[in-house]
């Protein structure tokens, strides 16, 4: 199979996101991508959209933004991709078992930091403010469970006294970018 013949659904929400869905889009195919709903911002509470769907649109993937997704409309939408693979990064909502299931070679998640440890949300934050001398990216098969399925790759990089939230954001970011094209 070519790489380009791999039909991916993305799914992801913050700026975190966007290396991994920009090396998707360069390896393979996105055929959608799946976001949160747009947002009030800002003072005038303006309704903002998500970088990764200002970043699809540009790029012409077709976006969903399903409130829920549980949603019967959204799992049917999802089904009509025929993605072989789902691919999560910083998504915000926990998925199903009914739509881990649709694609035919599973869901896999690139998690920012290095797991087992720091499961859940805000791993970043945690892994500074507990003051651990090294941070990564793992990718890893998505359960039902709260970063729980089995782990593929790992990628890590120290964590000196002065770097700031930011650099590690930055530099977890696109560690995620390289990572995901290598585990695909």
């Amino acid at each position: 199979m070519n790489r380009k013949d791999l039909r991916i659904v993305f799914m992801g929400t913050p700026e975190f996101a966007l290396p991994t869905l920009r090396a998707l889009c360069e390896n393979y195919t996105v055929v959608c991508a799946v976001t949160k709903a747009d947002r009030p911002k800002g003072r005038g509470n303006r309704l903002t959209p998500p970088p990764v769907k200002i970043f699809a649109q540009t790029a012409g993937i077709p976006v969903l933004q399903p409130e829920s997704v549980k949603d019967d409309s959204f799992i049917r939408q999802l089904e009509t991709w025929n993605a072989d693979l789902f691919v999560t990064c910083a998504y915000g909502k926990i998925l199903t078992q009914q739509v881990l299931d649709i694609p035919r070679l599973g869901t896999v998640n690139v998690h920012a930091s290095l797991l087992p440890k720091y499961r859940g949300a805000a791993p970043l934050w945690h892994c500074v403010i507990n003051g651990e001398s090294e941070v990564g990216v793992t990718t890893m098969y998505t359960d039902i469970g709260m970063d729980t399925g089995d782990i593929l790759q790992t990628e890590r990089m120290p964590l000196g006294p002065d770097t700031t939230m930011g650099e590690v954001h930055d530099a977890l970011a696109d560690m995620g970018g390289q990572l995901i094209v290598r585990t695909v």
